[in-house]
């Protein structure tokens, strides 16, 4: 049992610096299309890295949150926003490298926020929802601080990936038990379903008002 319990904190913990990884790199391109300094880039690339994680460990009373007392989360911001200041002008298309980056820290983050609520304690509907939140926070503020209407607020596949994918990893986990087996489909379901809406520009039926 115990084994069990130390090979699932290594799994999470493996996916959280994955994902933290991810995330900065697109908190970083994006304050690189924006002309921003470099410590501009390093304050992006942690709100964007750790944001989702932080409001998800408040909510659910985690104390302290998880990069408090853990170095590496912010060491590795602002490694990739110092790695990206240099290397940036060199893309050839940076909105292209930002999707992606975004679409697989979305897939991994939805993995990761609903694994940490449930090992909280939290019912499945709660893990859900922290699954979607720790997956788009970061982005909403990267957004907002960039003064762009977030993913999640326009027509593109966002949030529903990331609803896929916890719903995934919830309904596994309670079949299997198998949380490596769990957090693979689910990411793969969850990734799917962004790279969907990028390639073949897939959206949620919209709102026409009728007069």
């Amino acid at each position: 049992m115990q084994s069990t319990t130390l090979s699932t904190e290594v799994l999470i913990y493996a996916l959280d610096l994955f994902g933290v990884s991810v995330f900065a790199l697109t908190g970083a391109l994006k304050a690189s299309q924006k002309d921003m300094d470099v410590f501009g880039m390093m304050l992006m690339a942690a709100v964007v890295g750790i944001g989702g994680g932080t409001v998800r460990d408040l909510l659910l009373g985690i104390r302290p949150v998880f990069w408090v007392d853990r170095l590496e989360y912010i060491l590795i911001c602002v490694v990739i926003a110092v790695g990206v200041f240099f290397i940036a002008h060199r893309l050839p298309s940076r909105q292209r490298w930002l999707a992606w980056a975004d679409a697989i820290g979305l897939a991994t983050f939805s993995v990761v926020g609903t694994q940490v609520a449930i090992g909280a304690g939290a019912p499945s509907v709660v893990a859900v929802l922290m699954g979607i939140m720790t997956a788009t926070f970061g982005g909403i503020m990267r957004d907002v601080l960039c003064a762009e209407i977030p993913l999640i607020l326009q027509r593109e596949i966002y949030a529903m990936a990331a609803a896929a994918g916890a719903i995934v990893y919830v309904l596994g986990l309670a079949a299997t038990g198998n949380e490596p087996l769990c957090a693979v489909l689910a990411f793969c379901v969850a990734f799917a379903a962004r790279a969907a809406g990028i390639l073949f520009q897939l959206s949620l039926p919209r709102f026409t008002r009728r007069r």
